[in-house]
């Protein structure tokens, strides 16, 4: 049983003539009649009573119709929905993302995204970029936002925009009094950074061994807001993305949007992108 013979039965039996289904089908008619009978053979039942005037269902092709209708309008469906999915019309579209920026970038991002393609679900996962680089590499995401470096030569790489990070200081604190804050005013200061495996927690202390600087980890948070309610209430100074205090992004933190090479065909940029930190304070 074939496609092309179901809609001979239903143009037939449409049009109770095989001359007029073989033109709505655009076939010859002895090719129209021959498929029809295939078709009878295979189910060992005729389908249709032929006369000269007209050719009219049998009570085993009224039986038959109203399935091989269903058949044909969940094909044709199944047809659309593939070509709404390639246009981005349907469909689930899964995005992985650092914590770090998911609340700040995201929301405006997906409001614009979320009008243009109403139709498409999409699906946020936040993890570390060494995770976030696993799931795309076992396409489980279809892409992901997140910090370089990224060597993989099996991801394509994007630099999407480059931002500063700033200095949270807690109200009263000495430094909020200085017009120009330098690194080496850091010195001893206790640090509030990320869990071990965030990408800016890796930046930060990074920051602070290539500066030389002695500092002391008073407390590691997995949230960003965690991190900057502790400045608050004075128990140490961060070094956080811009974003997260709505200030303008600069040049200082890159971030980079990664896929999977086969989802994709582009090639990666070369040399390693520099991680700067315009140290600025952000006082609350």
């Amino acid at each position: 049983m074939e496609m092309h013979q179901l809609r001979y039965v239903v143009a037939v039996a449409q049009t109770r003539s095989f001359s007029r289904a073989a033109e709505r089908c655009h076939v010859s008619q002895p090719s129209l009649s021959q498929q029809i009978q295939k078709l009878e053979d295979e189910l060992g039942e005729r389908l249709f009573d032929r006369t000269k005037r007209e050719a009219r269902l049998t009570s085993h092709g009224e039986t038959f119709l109203p399935r091989a209708v269903r058949i044909l309008e969940e094909a044709d469906a199944a047809k659309r929905e593939a070509a709404d999915a390639k246009s981005l019309l349907r469909g689930t579209v899964t995005v992985g993302v650092l914590p770090t920026i998911a609340p700040y970038l995201l929301p405006a991002a997906m409001a614009i995204f979320t009008e243009k393609f109403p139709g498409v679900e999409i699906v946020v996962q936040e993890d570390t970029t060494a995770r976030l680089l696993k799931l795309a590499l076992a396409c489980e995401i279809d892409f992901a936002l997140a910090s370089p470096p990224i060597r993989d030569e099996r991801l394509e790489v994007r630099k999407l925009f480059s931002e500063e990070l700033l200095i949270a200081l807690p109200p009263g604190h000495p430094l909020t009094r200085k017009r120009t804050v330098t690194a080496n005013d850091l010195e001893g200061e206790r640090l509030i950074v990320m869990k071990e495996g965030h990408c800016l927690a890796d930046q930060v202390l990074g920051f602070c061994d290539r500066q030389g600087l002695h500092h002391h980890i008073s407390f590691r948070s997995a949230q960003l807001e965690t991190i900057q309610s502790l400045v608050r209430a004075g128990l140490g100074i961060s070094l956080i993305p811009a974003m997260a205090v709505q200030r303008d992004r600069n040049t200082a933190r890159s971030i980079a949007h990664c896929t999977h090479r086969n989802r994709a065909a582009r090639s990666p940029p070369s040399g390693r992108p520099n991680v700067l930190l315009d140290v600025r304070h952000a006082s609350f």
